[in-house]
This record gives structure tokens, C-alpha cells and sequence, in this order.
């Protein structure tokens, strides 16, 4: 919840660079809402219940512990240009808080 605490206390600063923030996890759509209202969130959620876009991202993970299979997304950070073109990728460990200055960064370097 940490990261997507941080997008929301500095989404003008990606606002300011013409960036949307989307958040997006497996979680339904009905979460999603609980969520947002609760962290009192701005931008949009998205669901990706049954995994497609973590999959075409290739961030799905497919684990078996113990036995059991668990279905997970690793937690990731992409940047996508205008053109629909991956400029940015950061997949970071789930108990990791990313800084956002390098997507800032990234966002600065790709208005030239």
C-alpha cells in the first residue's frame, strides 16, 4: 500500500508532466474500490483478474510452495510512451517501496 500511497502524494508532480498513473493488480474491481476509497485515491485501478496483462508484461508467476500453487504478480513499474512503447521498467521485490525520482526522471528525459 506504501507504493501506491507515494503515486497518489506525488501525482501532481506526474501530472505536471502530462503522465496518467494507473495502478493495476488481480484484485476485482469491487477491492479496487474498497481500496481506493479507504487510501483516498485519485487515480484509476484497474483489474487484471484473470492475469492477461501481468502475463503480456511478463511479470506473471506461476510458484508452487509446500504443494500449492500460487498465482502472483510480481510488483512492477512501467512507463509506456504515447506510442505505446515501454520506456521505463522497474520490478521490485513486494516489500520494497521504490523511489519515484527515476520514473521522474525517465518522464523528463522523454519530453527532451
Amino acid at each position: 500500500m506504501q507504493q501506491v500511497s507515494s503515486f497518489q502524494k506525488e501525482l501532481s508532480r506526474f501530472e505536471e508532466k502530462n503522465a496518467q498513473v494507473l495502478g493495476v493488480s488481480a484484485d476485482s474491481v469491487f477491492a479496487h474500490r474498497v481500496w481506493a476509497e479507504s487510501l483516498k485515491l485519485t487515480y484509476p485501478l484497474l483489474s487484471d483478474f484473470n492475469n492477461e496483462v501481468s502475463k503480456k508484461y511478463g511479470i506473471f508467476r506461476d510458484e508452487s510452495y509446500g504443494g500449492r500453487v500460487r498465482l502472483a504478480n510480481e510488483r512492477a513499474i512501467f512507463l509506456i510512451d504515447k506510442q505505446g512503447i515501454i520506456r521505463y521498467i522497474d520490478v521490485h521485490d513486494i516489500r520494497e517501496a521504490p523511489s519515484l525520482e527515476p520514473i521522474l526522471k525517465a518522464l523528463e528525459d522523454l519530453e527532451g
